[in-house]
């Protein structure tokens, strides 16, 4: 009997290098990787379906009322949201989904979802966290001082996560996260249909 899938969320400071962690997960263990919806216009080289699900405002709003976001935000202006028949048809598949997501949004998926584990990823100091916002080369120094500001309201939310990973070496963060993610997979409260096949099975054999 094919297990229900996991949904896990992968949050963390602006730098710490979770959406590099989260593409590498993707690419290399096939996990399910669920793309917000967002009333913004496209960027300069986005993909409609890759990037975002870019929506009118009229099409995210009908979507609201037909209860289509898991979680959903306005910023700026604009909607951002987690739709949810993506996220639950391919946990009905066996599939584990990664929602790489904001604190507030993780909290709200927590609420919904209480067998989610969260995941929070960190550089290994606060200095390491502004050398690699200031290294990206996009960025000027108020954008920097910015995001290490929001850096800190995010770090008051550190101890719910159920996990914090330290990204100092890309390749050994990316093993951690798909072992903590295969562990939590393995929790008899997600496999609860295979138990009580295994254990029909059983009685039937122990009935011959």
């Amino acid at each position: 009997m094919e297990k229900k899938g996991l949904l896990i969320v992968i949050s963390g400071f602006s730098g710490a290098g979770k959406g590099t962690i989260v593409k590498k997960l993707v690419e290399r263990y096939g996990y399910s990787l669920s793309v917000s919806c967002t009333t913004r216009a496209p960027r300069p080289g986005e993909v409609d379906g890759r990037e975002y699900h870019f929506k009118t405002v009229e099409e995210f709003e009908n979507l609201i009322d037909y209860n289509g976001f898991i979680e959903y935000a306005q910023y700026v202006e604009h909607y951002y949201g987690t739709p949810r028949a993506f996220v639950e048809q391919e946990m009905a598949k066996g599939h584990n989904v990664i929602l790489e997501i904001e604190v507030q949004g993780a909290m709200n998926i927590k609420n919904q979802y209480p067998e989610a584990p969260l995941l929070f990823v960190s550089a290994p100091s606060a200095e390491v966290l502004q050398e690699r916002l200031r290294g990206r080369g996009s960025e000027d120094e108020a954008t920097v001082k910015k995001r290490m500001q929001r850096a800190i309201v995010e770090s008051e939310s550190m101890d719910v996560y159920d996990y914090i990973v330290i990204n100092d070496d890309l390749e050994e963060c990316v093993e951690q996260v798909h072992s903590i993610i295969e562990a939590e997979a393995s929790k008899t409260c997600h496999c609860a249909g295979f138990i009580e096949e295994i254990k029909k099975e059983l009685k039937e054999i122990g009935k011959e």
